[in-house]
Formats: structure tokens, C-alpha cells, sequence
């Protein structure tokens, strides 16, 4: 999608649906991935202090054709290639269970 202003081109559903494809096969919970509203060139994979996984599509390659650069950038940074695994919303992203919960006292 491209706005008419400021001529940006701004991500889609099916773009989300190819970046989740290629962090889901590594086991990385959505919720650790975050990508850039707008698509710039050249793109870019980081990975931030945090260990968030930070994705920005470009304009000129379709997310499908970048997918090969984020699995590999993915690679290059330890993460392992295992199609197929679940991924949980465990807290501490260990999946040992061991996580407190946390209570509602937020909202005292």
C-alpha cells in the first residue's frame, strides 16, 4: 500500500504473514518481533539490546524475495532453523514453566 502524500509504502497482513513465516519456523514468539510500519530500502534484520527481533521490509524486493535474507541473518546470529515447532507465550521464553504470574495489582 502506498500513500498518495507522502508516497510511502506501508506494510500489509500478507506482508506480516511472510515475516511470521520465516520467525515462526525459528520459534520466535511474534510478540519478540517487530517491523517497521513503512518499508525503506534496502531493508534491515537487528536484533535490539533486548533480544527483540527487529525486521524493516523494503520497497524494492518483495517481502517472499527478503525472507531468504532474514532467515539468514537469523542464522548468522544463533538462531536455529526448526520448522514445524510451537511456538508459546510462556513469560520468560525459556518454556521450562517455571514463570511467576503476574498478579492484577496494576489495576489497584
Amino acid at each position: 500500500m502506498t500513500t498518495s502524500d507522502d508516497n510511502v509504502t506501508i506494510i500489509t497482513m500478507e506482508d506480516m504473514a511472510e515475516v511470521f513465516a520465516v520467525t515462526d519456523d525459528f520459534g520466535i514468539h511474534r510478540e519478540s518481533v517487530s517491523v517497521e510500519l513503512a518499508r525503506e530500502d534496502p531493508g534491515e534484520v537487528g536484533i535490539d539490546e533486548r533480544g527483540r527481533v527487529e525486521i524493516t521490509l523494503p520497497v524494492t524486493q518483495s517481502p517472499a524475495d527478503f525472507a531468504s535474507t532474514i532467515r539468514a541473518e537469523l542464522e548468522r546470529r544463533g538462531y536455529s532453523h526448526n520448522p514445524g515447532q510451537v511456538v508459546t507465550n510462556d513469560g520468560d521464553g525459556d518454556g521450562d514453566g517455571d514463570e511467576e504470574e503476574d498478579e492484577d495489582d496494576w489495576l489497584s
